[in-house]
């Protein structure tokens, strides 16, 4: 049998990702975000839901770009920290001892220890309520090799250990079930 609840945010699990932004050093913030996700595919967009009085809210309105970094069970605790603790306050990457990296394309930083960091420019701002909607052509992606097979070039996601956000938890992605297509595929 099911309960009905209230409505409720349960799309769970989510990325937890750090979300580094800034024009120049001294204003380079990280947040952490789990409200994020593709848009399109072609061109290639994605979002983030962010509150209007997080210290990295007007850095964000001001730049209209920001990197969205993995993050890996080694980086767990960062993402919590950075998650919790104001920018106000913090000067995050210092006291995390995360290395700020010059992106390609945008002016916000990205995070050396992140595996991929996808570099975001700003198209819209929805005002939604809670949360401000950030939504933003991806611009740039970049890889650490030490995560690409060497046969495929692909993102090996296992080896990165990358970690997921659900209901106030950070899990590991556990084991691969299938792959896109299985279910249909002609048996040789």
């Amino acid at each position: 049998m099911k309960q009905d609840w209230k409505p409720g945010t349960m799309i769970y699990p989510l990325p937890a990702v750090m979300v580094s932004c800034g024009g120049d050093p001294s204003e380079y913030n990280i947040l952490t975000v789990s409200w994020v996700g593709t848009i399109c595919t072609n061109p290639p967009m994605c979002y983030i839901s962010v509150r209007p009085e997080r210290s990295s809210y007007p850095i964000l309105r001001k730049n209209m770009e920001f990197v969205i970094n993995l993050t890996t069970r080694e980086l767990a605790y960062a993402t919590d920290w950075c998650g919790v603790n104001s920018g106000k306050e913090h000067r995050k990457f210092e006291e995390m001892g995360l290395t700020p990296g010059k992106a390609t394309i945008v002016k916000a930083p990205i995070i050396e220890e992140s595996p991929l960091c996808i570099e975001c420019r700003v198209k819209e701002v929805m005002a939604l309520g809670s949360h401000d909607m950030f939504i933003a052509d991806v611009v740039n992606v970049k890889a650490d090799e030490k995560y690409l097979d060497p046969e495929t070039g692909a993102f090996d996601m296992r080896k990165a250990d990358l970690i997921a956000y659900s209901h106030g938890k950070y899990y590991g992605l556990g084991e691969l079930v299938g792959k896109f297509g299985w279910s249909v595929k002609k048996k040789k």
